[in-house]
């Protein structure tokens, strides 16, 4: 695990808030983001396999193990309707 990274329940990211500003600097970084949460929604639809999601509230690092059931332009879509904003996300694996 990376080092920082809180682990939180899914359950509890509906308690958090997360700022607007993106967590990542580049556009590489960014394009890196995309293709990582592309492959854990394609991973989670086929295999129903658990991704680690580390990203950013307003408070702290934190990184969750959940599945990933889809991506929006905006949000990476949990089970039970959880949701955290991609411009939040620094990674996925």
């Amino acid at each position: 695990m990376k080092p920082n990274f809180e682990t939180i329940e899914k359950e509890a990211i509906r308690l958090l808030s997360f700022p607007k500003n993106d967590v990542l600097a580049t556009n590489e970084e960014i394009r890196q983001r995309q293709l990582d949460l592309d492959r854990a929604l394609a991973l989670g639809n086929l295999e129903h396999s658990k991704i680690r999601i580390y990203f950013e509230d307003n408070q702290s690092k934190k990184v969750v193990e959940t599945t990933v059931w889809a991506v929006t332009d905006q949000r990476v879509i949990l089970k039970q309707g959880h949701s955290i904003p991609i411009n939040r996300i620094y990674k996925s694996a």
